[in-house]
């Protein structure tokens, strides 16, 4: 009876190492994820991002390969293990820069998120930037702004007078 039994058992435990021998294994899709906490504004580089293997169900939607994420810049800070996705990056322009400016209307910040599209102006009226590209908020008052090179130098000199201003687009 022992025997018996024992066989029985030994037919199920093979029938069960075929079954799961010849399931389909799940499919798996490579994302690129912060290797550590990164700042934004900061061009990424082979040490900031890895490359992890998650179910398709879990993949972000814009999720950027590898070889898109070099090189660009986040808008915001990012977490070590958080997936990088192309609203995360900004674009890969070598004639924009960005500057960080410090706004003569406080409560303006609130206001702002990384993305938002601004005027820069100055306390003469000056505008410095058209719809430049706000790529991070402080707290206080001080944006970071990305726009064109010459546009990001003049705002860079205006900074040295004072705070200045932004028009929401």
């Amino acid at each position: 009876m022992l025997l018996h039994l024992r066989r029985i058992l030994a037919g199920l435990l093979a029938l069960v190492a075929v079954g799961v021998a010849v399931l389909p294994v799940d499919p798996t899709v490579n994302v690129v994820v912060a290797a550590r906490d990164l700042a934004p504004g900061v061009p990424l580089g082979a040490d900031d991002v890895r490359v992890v293997a998650v179910p398709p169900s879990l993949s972000p939607s814009g999720a950027v390969p590898e070889r898109d994420a070099l090189g660009r810049r986040l808008v915001s800070a990012a977490r070590s293990g958080e997936p990088l996705t192309d609203a995360r990056l900004a674009p890969a322009d070598p004639d924009v820069s960005s500057v960080a400016i410090r706004l003569a209307d406080a409560g303006v910040v609130g206001l702002l998120r990384p993305g938002s599209r601004v005027d820069v102006v100055s306390a003469e009226s000056h505008v410095l930037a058209a719809d430049a590209s706000v790529v991070a908020v402080r707290e206080g008052e001080v944006v970071v702004i990305s726009a064109e090179r010459a546009s990001a130098h003049r705002i860079a000199a205006a900074t040295l007078a004072g705070p200045l201003a932004v028009i929401l687009r």
